[in-house]
């Protein structure tokens, strides 16, 4: 097998390997419990990573999820007492509109997705801190529980309710990327913008739709930091914008965008996981586990790029 081909199936054979390494050493890591568990609290990071896989996908970047994210903890919490179960139906529109600005921004005004979403992402940071005067909030446990009790805890058969969310966020995903006409123009726009304009697709409109998606399940992650953690902070999900680009990119979605996609990223979320919990068993300190994501990150980028698309790299 070419190491073309055999590139293609190193995301689910890192998971396999990293799993037996931990288990090995550690073998109350396989405990089925604990690897339920393990799965039920990467969720939010899931989610957001989830969302983020479309615009990379396309051979974009968001950088504003995380802060999308931690504005949505706050909103939250803000107007729950005054919507209750609509409260999150209000933040999810919010993601979203903070989203297609992102989108509008890189393509009607041609900034960089860097950049573009790095300012967005500062807005929604701005909005996040004015809102909540710098301060954590809290949830009344009572109204969260009856707007949103279903989110979080566990039913009759021991599955985290979190877990079943993911579920169905990641099938509606695939469905939208595999089988609508959206989905293989996102595809084509990843593979070759030029030739995708060429054929007539209206590529504007469909990456503005790419970033509200992901500003969409921005805010479904943030909604869901703030239910399991009863309240909001502008800084309540700071830390997992790297692991969610991380997870995308050894997912074996690439920056480049054209390949890859959604199941690729519930691996790569997987595979980072494993490597959270893996530092934690082997004694790593918190304040070198981001050396450890930042080195991941540097080999998924250098193993997924396609260079065939960047002829000079600057």
């Amino acid at each position: 097998m070419s190491f073309g081909r055999l590139k293609r199936h190193f995301p689910w054979i890192t998971l396999v390997v990293l799993v037996l390494i931990v288990g090995t050493v550690h073998p109350s890591f396989l405990r089925p419990q604990n690897l339920i568990e393990l799965a039920g609290d990467i969720v939010p990071l899931f989610i957001m990573a989830l969302g983020m896989t479309l615009v990379i996908y396309i051979g974009g970047i968001d950088l504003s999820a995380q802060s999308v994210a931690n504005m949505t903890t706050v909103l939250a919490t803000i107007s729950l007492p005054l919507f209750g179960l609509f409260s999150g139906l209000l933040v999810i529109l919010a993601g979203l509109v903070f989203g297609a600005l992102s989108g509008f921004v890189t393509t009607r005004l041609k900034v960089p997705s860097f950049i573009a979403t790095l300012a967005v992402g500062g807005l929604a940071l701005s909005v996040g801190q004015y809102a909540s005067s710098q301060r954590a909030l809290y949830m009344d446990a009572g109204q969260r529980d009856r707007a949103f009790g279903w989110m979080v805890g566990s039913g009759w058969t021991g599955v985290p309710h979190e877990l079943i969310l993911a579920l169905v966020l990641v099938v509606l995903a695939w469905f939208l990327q595999n089988r609508t006409t959206t989905g293989r123009a996102l595809k084509a726009i990843g593979a070759g913008e030029p030739a995708a304009v060429a054929s007539g697709l209206k590529v504007e409109r469909y990456k503005i739709l790419a970033f509200a998606f992901s500003g969409m399940l921005a805010a479904i992650a943030g909604l869901l930091f703030s239910v399991k953690l009863s309240g909001g902070s502008p800084t309540l999900a700071e830390g997992f914008l790297l692991p969610a680009i991380v997870a995308v990119l050894v997912g074996g979605t690439p920056l480049t965008g054209g390949v890859g996609g959604v199941l690729n990223t519930l691996v790569g979320v997987l595979i980072v996981a494993v490597v959270r919990a893996s530092m934690l068993y082997f004694g790593v300190p918190a304040t070198s586990q981001q050396i450890v994501f930042g080195i991941v990150l540097i080999a998924a980028i250098a193993l997924t790029i396609d260079r065939s698309k960047m002829r000079i790299v600057k």
